[in-house]
């Protein structure tokens, strides 16, 4: 049950994030900042989504494999958990430390290639052992959208280096 709460925080989290983060992009002025933007939204999104699955995955490691379809007790777990902390743990002192819109993209960058490559795996893992979990296929889709809906500001954001 603890494992499915947290699945929604994080979505829900997640989708505060994109509507604040748009909201301050485009702004009461009309003119579009996506530095802006990704400055709140990247740290909030990988807070949510690394900080959590971390965290998940070092107190609540069996429960969350079992979840997903996958074994459980093993190394390579703690050590994903351990990734996905030290990733939330880096976007939180970017953020304060005021490195700009280079090292936040650099972290954000660093991140979503591990949730992609993530999302391959869960994939795979659906198609090769026919684990169907919600746990497990939920992800290759979740990061497509998460990847769909930080295009734009990225692309803009760049232009304007």
């Amino acid at each position: 049950m603890v494992i499915k709460v947290l699945e929604m925080v994080r979505i829900a989290i997640v989708c505060v994030a994109f509507y604040a983060g748009y909201n301050i992009g485009f702004g009461e002025d009309g003119v579009y900042r996506p530095d802006t933007q990704l400055h709140f939204m990247i740290p909030v999104v990988i807070v949510a989504i690394a900080g959590i699955s971390g965290l998940e995955g070092l107190f609540l490691g069996k429960q969350s494999a079992e979840m997903k379809g996958f074994e459980t007790g093993s190394n390579y777990q703690r050590q994903s958990a351990i990734a996905l902390l030290s990733y939330a743990a880096v976007a939180i002192v970017v953020y304060f430390s005021g490195w700009g819109i280079k090292s936040e993209l650099t972290i954000f960058f660093v991140f979503i290639f591990f949730f992609v490559f993530s999302g391959l795996n869960h994939a795979l893992d659906a198609i090769n052992r026919r684990n169907y979990k919600w746990q497990n296929i939920n992800r290759p889709f979740i990061t497509l959208l998460l990847v769909a809906g930080m295009i734009y500001p990225i692309v803009e954001a760049i232009k304007l280096m």
